[in-house]
């Protein structure tokens, strides 16, 4: 596929991330104006509710753009999603008959605050890296060995939408338990072990019913669109919490994501396979389409008072061994209902060298091997003032659907009275 011309000049540079091929969806304020839905195009941004005020966009029997958030836009289901993306595209397309009728509902994306693009009902993180999961079994028990189950089920947690926040909400350092290995007792203070994850958040856009599972083409085309995710991870409060029963608090502090949520019909020609399977699945969970896509991701690293970036990080969402919908259909198939605006955690990307890896855990090797930024700092893991973006895009031929930078800086621990 090659870029969508269209009649706002800005969308057409081979260097925006909002091309007319994207069209990202999200919402946004100004000073004059309270939060409301918005589509990115270019280095603009479309006010949905002044377009459906003016008759331009009309999907469903009731207003949806009338509250700031996408979830209505969901509940109505794969075939609105697809007529309110092509008339969008009939919009904004270069020679479009209604450009001087949509023009004066633009404003530009560098005088808006960006918020929260949905309601997160649920909050569910995977743990579906082949390789994060080798290196983590490699760093905590000596052997790269998955645990019995990990080829066979995509591995999950279910986490707290009330901490998932917008890229740009700063983050505490968390308080908690931990333990060091030499002591009797735990230890109760702030993390000093405060870690990212790189991962991609898929958004589920269509409920199902309680107690019906689902096929993984049925979970496909339930998924809305995908953001950037940042699972902030306390690694020592989780090390001494996870067993028996997995992450607590050593993960409810803190998901960022992306402020744009970027749809499946905008990643459609980006589709990848997953990787040939170690282990044959159970038939419920075989595909008959591909399930990843092609984006490429980054993580960088600003400490704080530095002018300098540091690249930590560069691999691709197509290194996952599960897909978004084929964690949908597990997360389903025991009868869990699933509702709009549901949030799906992919796990920590990493590739096959150490460039690829998506935690700090794995950069540094828990701590064991600190590497240096280009300002000449060094870490092992995050430092209060640290600010970390994580960055993708689907790259096509002159265009790239990007996401939007996914940003978080780290504050000083909360004290207590």
């Amino acid at each position: 596929m090659t870029l969508m011309k269209s009649w706002v000049d800005s969308a057409n540079s081979a260097d925006t991330p909002f091309p007319l091929n994207n069209l990202p969806y999200g919402v946004f304020s100004t000073a004059d104006v309270e939060p409301r839905c918005g589509v990115a195009i270019g280095d603009m941004i479309l006010d949905m509710y002044a377009a459906e005020e003016a008759g331009l966009i009309e999907i469903g029997e009731e207003p949806v753009f009338d509250v700031p958030y996408w979830n209505d836009v969901m509940d109505l289901g794969p075939e609105a999603w697809s007529a309110l993306r092509a008339r969008l595209q009939q919009l904004l397309a270069d020679g479009s008959a209604e450009q001087a009728a949509v023009a004066p509902l633009l404003m530009p994306l560098a005088d808006a605050a960006l918020e929260m693009p949905m309601v997160v009902s649920e909050y569910t993180d995977f743990y579906a890296g082949r390789q994060h999961a080798a290196n983590m079994g490699a760093i905590l028990r000596g052997s790269p060995d998955l645990p019995a189950n990990w080829l066979h089920i995509p591995i999950g947690y279910n986490g707290r939408a009330s901490s998932v926040v917008v890229s740009g909400t700063d983050i505490h350092r968390p308080l908690g338990q931990s333990k060091a290995p030499d002591a009797d007792m735990p230890s109760f203070g702030p993390s000093k072990r405060l870690d990212i994850e790189l991962e991609l958040g898929a958004i589920v856009g269509t409920s199902s019913e309680f107690g019906q599972p689902i096929t993984v083409d049925e979970a496909d085309k339930m998924i809305f669109g995908y953001v950037l995710l940042n699972d902030w991870s306390a690694r020592d409060i989780q090390g001494w919490e996870y067993q028996p029963l997995g992450p607590f608090q050593g993960k409810a502090f803190g998901t960022s994501i992306s402020p744009w949520i970027v749809t499946s019909a905008a990643l459609e020609p980006f589709r990848a396979p997953t990787p040939e399977r170690e282990k044959q699945l159970l038939p419920y969970l075989n595909s008959s389409i591909d399930g990843l896509y092609d984006i490429e991701l980054e993580v960088l690293m600003q400490p704080s008072g530095s002018d300098t970036t540091t690249s930590l990080s560069k691999t691709n969402y197509s290194r996952m061994y599960y897909s978004a919908a084929e964690q949908l259909c597990h997360h389903a198939i025991g009868g869990c209902g699933m509702n709009a605006g549901d949030l799906l955690g992919s796990g920590t990307i990493s590739g096959p060298t150490k460039a690829e890896y998506g935690s700090m855990m794995e950069l540094s090797w828990a701590g064991r091997e600190p590497f240096t930024l280009e300002g000449g700092e060094t870490r092992t893991f995050l430092e209060d003032g640290d600010t970390m973006t994580l960055r993708g895009a689907a790259k096509g031929d002159g265009f790239q659907i990007g996401f939007g930078d996914c940003v978080g800086t780290i504050l000083p621990s909360v004290e207590l009275p």
